[in-house]
């Protein structure tokens, strides 16, 4: 499958572009970016949650599809899960204001081929839509992760494996469970 070339064919109508549905809880940020990929050729279904999106693929699943990890209601991993059971061949990148290690690997795991942490540009999501394999040529950190990244990357494993239950991944944790929300709510630590 192949990432649609900008085209100014007047032959060419939206009918015919790749669809990708593009899910995001930001009204603002889903709007911009529904406009920046129709003018990259893309047919663009906006969905503001993944209940929403589910209803909308299963008549049609799309080609593509650019998905939040943290939306309230079902989670973007939760999506991906649903949106690779309607076809296998959906290329998904998931795209998140929360990356980390763990949710990472889960996302690649249930299906999705690439992720993107926020602010990415239309231009970097068409990029990893097209793209079918790895880069070898990503430089490696010179320095080891600090304490606080490697406490957020732990909580993001065990939330993964408690499917995002945060009562039960705080039980896990041995961990208030309001300590746990607090720790989640902040952005992930540099």
């Amino acid at each position: 499958m192949n990432v649609p070339a900008k085209t100014e064919s007047a032959v060419s109508t939206a009918d015919d572009w790749p669809s990708l549905m593009l899910v995001d809880d930001d009204n603002d940020l889903r709007d911009v970016l529904a406009r920046a990929l129709t003018r990259r050729g893309f047919n663009v279904t906006p969905a503001a949650s993944a209940e929403q999106a589910i209803a909308l693929a299963r008549p049609a699943p799309p080609e593509y599809a650019v998905v939040d990890l943290k939306m309230p209601g079902a989670s973007g991993l939760e999506l991906i899960r649903a949106l690779v059971a309607l076809d296998e061949q959906t290329r998904i990148v998931v795209l998140t204001g929360y990356a980390s290690v763990a949710t990472a690997v889960e996302a690649i795991k249930l299906g999705a081929i690439h992720y993107l942490a926020k602010p990415a540009n239309a231009d970097e999501i068409v990029l990893a839509l097209g793209r079918s394999t790895g880069d070898a040529s990503v430089p490696l950190a010179d320095t080891p992760l600090s304490v606080n990244r490697l406490e957020w990357e732990h909580i993001q494993k065990v939330l993964a494996e408690h499917d995002g239950n945060i009562s039960s991944t705080a039980r896990a944790l041995h961990m208030h469970r309001r300590t746990l929300q607090r720790k989640l709510s902040k952005h992930p630590p540099g």
